[in-house]
Protein backbone atom coordinates (compact mmCIF):
# COMPACT_ATOMS: atom_id res chain seq x y z
CA UNK A 1 0.00 0.00 0.00
CA UNK A 2 1.30 3.45 -0.92
CA UNK A 3 1.39 5.98 1.89
CA UNK A 4 -0.08 9.34 1.19
CA UNK A 5 1.66 12.43 2.52
CA UNK A 6 -0.11 14.94 4.68
CA UNK A 7 -2.03 17.61 2.81
CA UNK A 8 -1.65 20.02 5.71
CA UNK A 9 1.16 19.83 8.24
CA UNK A 10 0.15 18.98 11.81
CA UNK A 11 2.77 21.30 13.16
CA UNK A 12 1.64 24.89 13.40
CA UNK A 13 4.49 27.35 13.82
CA UNK A 14 4.99 28.58 17.37
CA UNK A 15 4.15 32.24 17.87
CA UNK A 16 7.17 34.51 17.76
CA UNK A 17 8.71 35.77 21.00
CA UNK A 18 7.41 38.70 23.01
CA UNK A 19 9.89 41.03 21.31
CA UNK A 20 8.26 40.54 17.89
CA UNK A 21 5.38 42.79 16.97
CA UNK A 22 2.81 43.34 14.28
CA UNK A 23 1.84 46.77 12.97
CA UNK A 24 -1.72 48.01 13.22
CA UNK A 25 -2.89 46.99 9.73
CA UNK A 26 -1.51 43.47 10.20
CA UNK A 27 -3.12 43.16 13.65
CA UNK A 28 -6.43 44.38 12.20
CA UNK A 29 -6.34 41.85 9.37
CA UNK A 30 -5.55 38.97 11.74
CA UNK A 31 -8.16 39.98 14.34
CA UNK A 32 -10.87 40.87 11.82
CA UNK A 33 -11.36 44.44 13.06
CA UNK A 34 -11.10 47.90 11.55
CA UNK A 35 -8.18 50.24 12.14
CA UNK A 36 -10.61 52.67 13.75
CA UNK A 37 -11.56 50.02 16.34
CA UNK A 38 -7.90 49.20 16.95
CA UNK A 39 -7.02 52.84 17.49
CA UNK A 40 -9.99 53.43 19.81
CA UNK A 41 -9.24 50.32 21.88
CA UNK A 42 -5.59 51.39 22.23
CA UNK A 43 -6.50 54.96 23.24
CA UNK A 44 -9.04 53.74 25.81
CA UNK A 45 -6.60 51.09 27.13
CA UNK A 46 -8.88 48.16 26.29
CA UNK A 47 -6.11 46.42 24.36
CA UNK A 48 -2.78 48.23 24.39
CA UNK A 49 0.19 47.15 22.28
CA UNK A 50 2.70 45.39 24.53
CA UNK A 51 5.69 45.45 22.15
CA UNK A 52 5.70 49.18 21.38
CA UNK A 53 3.14 51.88 22.02
CA UNK A 54 2.60 55.00 19.99
CA UNK A 55 5.12 57.72 20.76
CA UNK A 56 3.82 60.61 18.71
CA UNK A 57 2.57 61.32 15.25
CA UNK A 58 3.76 58.84 12.66
CA UNK A 59 5.02 56.24 15.14
CA UNK A 60 3.91 52.65 14.67
CA UNK A 61 2.36 50.62 17.46
CA UNK A 62 3.52 47.02 17.57
CA UNK A 63 1.16 44.35 18.88
CA UNK A 64 2.38 41.00 20.22
CA UNK A 65 0.88 37.67 19.26
CA UNK A 66 -1.09 37.63 22.54
CA UNK A 67 -2.35 41.19 21.90
CA UNK A 68 -3.70 40.15 18.48
CA UNK A 69 -5.33 37.08 20.01
CA UNK A 70 -7.03 39.28 22.64
CA UNK A 71 -8.18 41.66 19.88
CA UNK A 72 -9.86 38.73 18.14
CA UNK A 73 -11.53 37.61 21.39
CA UNK A 74 -12.79 41.17 22.03
CA UNK A 75 -14.32 41.24 18.55
CA UNK A 76 -16.08 37.93 19.13
CA UNK A 77 -17.41 39.07 22.52
CA UNK A 78 -18.75 42.27 20.95
CA UNK A 79 -20.44 40.20 18.23
CA UNK A 80 -22.06 38.12 21.00
CA UNK A 81 -23.57 41.26 22.50
CA UNK A 82 -21.37 41.46 25.60
CA UNK A 83 -21.10 44.99 26.99
CA UNK A 84 -17.80 46.83 26.71
CA UNK A 85 -17.70 47.06 30.52
CA UNK A 86 -17.83 43.26 30.86
CA UNK A 87 -15.35 42.84 28.03
CA UNK A 88 -12.90 45.07 29.93
CA UNK A 89 -13.17 42.73 32.94
CA UNK A 90 -12.56 39.69 30.71
CA UNK A 91 -9.59 41.35 28.99
CA UNK A 92 -7.99 42.23 32.34
CA UNK A 93 -8.22 38.57 33.27
CA UNK A 94 -6.81 37.42 29.90
CA UNK A 95 -3.80 39.74 30.30
CA UNK A 96 -2.66 37.74 33.34
CA UNK A 97 -2.54 34.51 31.32
CA UNK A 98 0.31 33.20 29.24
CA UNK A 99 -0.27 32.06 25.68
CA UNK A 100 -0.03 28.40 26.81
CA UNK A 101 -2.80 29.00 29.37
CA UNK A 102 -5.00 30.63 26.75
CA UNK A 103 -4.75 27.54 24.55
CA UNK A 104 -6.84 25.57 27.08
CA UNK A 105 -9.43 28.25 27.74
CA UNK A 106 -13.02 28.54 26.58
CA UNK A 107 -15.03 31.69 27.22
CA UNK A 108 -18.79 31.32 27.52
CA UNK A 109 -21.18 34.24 27.65
CA UNK A 110 -24.88 34.63 28.24
CA UNK A 111 -24.75 38.02 26.56
CA UNK A 112 -23.91 39.93 29.72
CA UNK A 113 -21.51 37.91 31.87
CA UNK A 114 -18.38 36.17 30.59
CA UNK A 115 -17.42 32.85 32.18
CA UNK A 116 -14.02 31.17 31.91
CA UNK A 117 -13.87 27.42 31.48
CA UNK A 118 -10.69 25.39 31.51
CA UNK A 119 -12.26 21.92 31.28
CA UNK A 120 -15.03 20.17 29.39
CA UNK A 121 -16.82 19.55 32.70
CA UNK A 122 -17.00 23.28 33.43
CA UNK A 123 -18.45 23.96 29.97
CA UNK A 124 -21.07 21.22 30.45
CA UNK A 125 -22.00 22.54 33.92
CA UNK A 126 -22.52 26.07 32.58
CA UNK A 127 -24.60 24.91 29.63
CA UNK A 128 -26.69 22.64 31.87
CA UNK A 129 -27.28 25.56 34.21
CA UNK A 130 -28.54 27.65 31.31
CA UNK A 131 -25.73 30.22 31.47
CA UNK A 132 -24.03 29.55 28.16
CA UNK A 133 -25.34 31.07 24.98
CA UNK A 134 -22.14 31.88 23.12
CA UNK A 135 -18.73 30.21 23.44
CA UNK A 136 -15.28 31.18 22.24
CA UNK A 137 -12.71 28.41 22.10
CA UNK A 138 -9.64 30.54 22.68
CA UNK A 139 -7.35 27.60 21.88
CA UNK A 140 -8.91 27.27 18.43
CA UNK A 141 -8.48 31.01 17.80
CA UNK A 142 -4.88 30.70 18.96
CA UNK A 143 -4.15 27.90 16.46
CA UNK A 144 -5.80 29.88 13.67
CA UNK A 145 -3.75 32.96 14.55
CA UNK A 146 -0.46 31.04 14.58
CA UNK A 147 -0.98 29.92 11.02
CA UNK A 148 -2.29 33.28 9.85
CA UNK A 149 0.38 35.46 11.47
CA UNK A 150 3.20 33.19 10.29
CA UNK A 151 2.43 34.46 6.79
CA UNK A 152 2.27 38.17 7.71
CA UNK A 153 5.13 40.65 8.21
CA UNK A 154 6.42 41.30 11.72
CA UNK A 155 9.26 43.36 13.17
CA UNK A 156 11.35 43.83 16.28
CA UNK A 157 11.73 47.19 18.03
CA UNK A 158 15.16 48.69 17.50
CA UNK A 159 15.61 47.03 14.12
CA UNK A 160 15.01 48.89 10.88
CA UNK A 161 11.32 48.65 9.99
CA UNK A 162 10.50 45.87 7.58
CA UNK A 163 9.01 46.82 4.27
CA UNK A 164 5.29 46.23 4.25
CA UNK A 165 3.63 45.78 0.90
CA UNK A 166 1.06 48.48 0.34
CA UNK A 167 2.41 50.73 3.11
CA UNK A 168 2.83 53.84 0.98
CA UNK A 169 3.37 56.12 3.99
CA UNK A 170 6.30 54.02 5.26
CA UNK A 171 7.81 54.01 1.77
CA UNK A 172 7.61 57.81 1.61
CA UNK A 173 9.19 58.18 5.06
CA UNK A 174 12.03 55.87 4.09
CA UNK A 175 12.68 57.83 0.89
CA UNK A 176 12.61 61.12 2.80
CA UNK A 177 15.02 59.90 5.51
CA UNK A 178 17.54 58.57 2.97
CA UNK A 179 17.43 61.68 0.79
Amino acid sequence: MIEQGHLFPDEIPEPPGDDVGYRGPTACAAAGITYRQLDYWARTALVVPSVRGASGSGSQRLYSFRDVLVLRVVRKLLEAGVSLQNIRVAVEHLRTRGVADLAHLTLISDGSTVYECTSDDQVIDLVRGGQGVFAIAVGRALRDMRGQLAELPCERPGEPPATHPGDELATRRTRRSTA
